[in-house]
């Protein structure tokens, strides 16, 4: 029977004791079989008479149920057991020889004595020590105690519930850390053993992949990082202090040049000599990459790419200048097979992790997830670094999106993890959490390919999909269709995935179904509303559903479809839709080189009780007059911005702004974008790629960096100067 906590009650003792005494009876008649009844007492047992019990051929001495219980739990020592020594709270653990007991408390001297390596009845002495498996707090590792380890090398706190390491453990001798399988949420505190050869950090969910390249700056001296050599990243840590120390060294000497700053002689830095610079040549334009991930380098004079559009004047003078974008990072992450020859490779959607700063004025997030072939990455755009890299064989992705989830810890604690749902080719809705690099959840959410995913504005937990179906081919449709399906299959699910439980195990449920006449290709909560209506971009048009969650209907036809204006424009695809602000939508699809501009509260308020409503047009947008469909436009609501990438590899870029301040607004003709981002041309194997599609453009919310997808395998990632 399984062992329960020590209780000083009468009867949980003679409930132990008399477990105990049987197991000591079945021993004894086990060991009356093999030697024989007669050889089986020693002569003190049988010389005890009537203070005895039969039993087998042999007595059993009499021994109170109290005195054997406390025997057994305590052992000879009294209150604390020889073995763990941590207190009188005790939990049971299977061992080679069968359960044995663990506690959970603070530390004692005792206990490290016993778990420590040489034996030795002096801390000082002790060079190994294992304290695995003993549910350990961060607030149980007690600085003056751990600090007698003076000659400690080897240290083994696996298998705990850590959240930190103090800072001041003073093991100065340190070479050996073992950490895994914890709640560790920093690494800045490994600084303090400057000796540390090996490390060991797997399990611990709340630390990023980013965090290896902290502990090998950290480190100097460590060879090994959860059992793999960690040369190459001290090697990527080393390249990117070089970047990072030429381009300051470039900004200066350009600030200087123009005499924007006033440099004394005396205050500047010291040039390295010819030979050290030999060593350290200035860094590429291209990004750092891990070794699977092949850099891309630019041209010199593709530099300077921005190019306002023919006849439509930049910077006027009723308007700000258009922001200056230059192209910082060319990644080709998402080769099949790693490989560097790997151009075709379409990528399909990217969206930028939320940044969720509670309280932080004007926190933005500059790490981007892209998805293309079997591979999502997760990109930081200032350095170009691969964060994460993510890949499910014979998977498609075609979409991404975030979410981050308030999870509470084992010991307690409240923390919020990024989570990055991913989805394609087979339906399967993955949850991945970016921090710790793996995938905790999968939904099988349609038999057949996914298109888009969307999560809900206010509700962290609901998730919008909807699956593709069978399209034309590449020339007339850029994106990869999946296999066919009947049409009452056209349809978007509302799924609640729940909140991870303390195995990071997601229960996803099924909230709401959503029958569409046409395929739907992009999904918008409306933006003033989103807990009560979906809109979504289809084959057929624009429609909207009713997604308010206290209606008894659990599955739900189109309440409203959105038409254009012309009979040639109302039943046309919308492939690209996205809300400006609280009342502004842009949709494309709709008309032939035109992006459209209306409004959804007018629009909504000359509803009626129709189920077919006009919408009131703002503006139009000039764009490429290409027929290729399915190109992605997105907007960067806090800057009134719309992102749009062409067939020629063009990024449009559009001030909505500027647009919406004109009065009378501009009805008539199309409104030229505010600048052409011009495909730079960048380099793969020696030759330049000349054109590429760029099937999506998404900015971050303060416009600082740009991310656009192309259908050649090339991430390319732009910054506002």
């Amino acid at each position: 029977m399984p062992l329960q906590p020590h209780s000083r009650r009468t009867s949980g003792a003679a409930t132990a004791a008399a477990a105990i005494a049987a197991s000591w009876r079945a021993r004894r008649r086990r060991g009356a079989a093999g030697r024989g009844a007669a050889g089986s007492c020693s002569p003190r047992a049988r010389a005890r008479g009537p203070q005895g019990t039969r039993s087998a051929g042999c007595f059993l001495p009499v021994v109170s149920a109290t005195r054997l219980a406390r025997r057994h739990l305590l052992g000879s020592r009294g209150a604390t057991d020889g073995r763990s020594g941590l207190g009188r709270r005790w939990c049971r653990r299977s061992g080679p020889r069968g359960p044995r007991l663990l506690a959970m408390g603070p530390l004692s001297a005792r206990l490290l004595m016993q778990r420590g390596r040489p034996k030795s009845d002096r801390l000082g002495k002790i060079r190994s020590l294992d304290l695995s498996g003993l549910k350990l707090l961060s607030e149980h590792l007690d600085p003056k105690l751990l600090s007698r380890l003076t000659q400690l090398q080897e240290l083994d706190l696996s298998n705990n519930q850590l959240e930190t390491l103090p800072a001041n453990l003073g093991l100065s001798h340190l070479r050996i850390l073992r950490c895994a399988n914890n709640q560790l949420g920093d690494v800045t505190t490994l600084c303090q053993f400057p000796q540390l050869e090996e490390l060991s950090l797997e399990g611990n969910p709340f630390l990023t992949v980013s965090d290896n390249l902290k502990v090998s700056f950290l480190l100097p001296k460590l060879r090994k990082v959860n059992g793999k050599d960690a040369s190459s990243t001290s090697s990527q840590v080393e390249s990117l202090n070089r970047e990072l120390t030429s381009r300051v060294r470039m900004i200066s000497e350009e600030l200087v040049a123009s005499g924007g700053i006033q440099v004394h002689e005396a205050d500047r830095p010291e040039r390295p000599s010819k030979a050290t610079a030999a060593q350290e040549p200035r860094a590429k334009p291209g990004a750092l990459k891990r070794p699977d991930d092949v850099p891309l380098n630019l041209s010199p004079n593709k530099r300077v790419c921005t190019a306002p559009v023919e006849g439509s004047p930049v910077g006027s003078d009723d308007s700000q200048p258009a922001p200056k974008l230059e192209p910082l990072h060319f990644l080709q992450c998402h080769s099949k097979n790693n490989s560097p020859r790997d151009l075709e490779t379409q990528l399909w959607a990217c969206a930028f992790e939320p940044a969720w700063e509670e309280g932080h004025v004007g926190a933005t997030s500059q790490t981007v997830a892209t998805c293309g072939g079997e591979a999502v990455c997760v990109i930081d755009c200032q350095t170009g670094i691969v964060l994460h890299k993510y890949k499910a064989p014979g998977e498609e992705f075609f979409s991404v999106a975030w979410t981050a989830l308030m999870v509470v810890t084992q010991a307690g604690h409240k923390k919020r993890w990024s989570v990055l749902a991913a989805a394609g080719l087979r339906g399967l809705v993955r949850l991945l959490h970016v921090r710790a690099g793996f995938c905790c959840g999968v939904i099988r959410a349609h038999k057949k390919a996914i298109a888009t995913l969307c999560f809900s504005p206010t509700h962290e937990t609901h998730l919008f999909t909807c699956r593709r179906e069978q399209g034309l081919l590449r020339a007339t449709c850029p994106l990869p269709i999946a296999s066919s399906a009947a049409s009452y299959d056209k349809r978007i699910i509302l799924w609640d995935i729940g909140v991870p439980n303390h195995d990071y195990e997601f229960q996803a449920s099924q909230l709401l179904t959503l029958d569409t006449t046409s395929i739907p290709l992009r999904l918008c909560p409306v933006a003033s509303c989103p807990d009560a209506y979906l809109l979504a971009g289809c084959e057929g048009g624009c429609c909207c559903w009713d997604v308010r969650l206290d209606q008894p209907q659990k599955r739900r036809v189109c309440d409203v479809e959105f038409v254009f204006e012309g009979s040639e424009a109302s039943r046309r695809r919308v492939d690209g839709l996205a809300f400006v602000n609280d009342d502004v939508v842009a949709s494309k699809g709709n008309g032939l080189g035109t992006i459209c501009l209306w409004s959804w509260s007018q629009t909504w308020l000359g509803r009626g009780s129709q189920s077919t409503v006009a919408v009131v047009v703002l503006a139009r947008l000039q764009w490429s007059h290409t027929e290729l469909a399915y190109f992605s436009l997105s907007a960067c609501p806090d800057e009134g911005i719309v992102l749009c990438g062409d067939e020629e590899g063009n990024v449009w870029v559009y001030d909505i702004k500027r647009i919406l301040t004109q009065q009378p607004l501009p009805l008539a003709a199309p409104q030229a974008p505010t600048q052409i981002l011009k495909w730079p041309q960048p380099r793969a194997l020696g030759q330049a790629v000349t054109k590429t599609m760029v099937n999506t453009v998404v900015a971050n919310p303060t416009f600082t960096y740009l991310t656009a997808l192309t259908d050649s395998n090339i991430v390319a990632i732009w910054r506002k100067h």
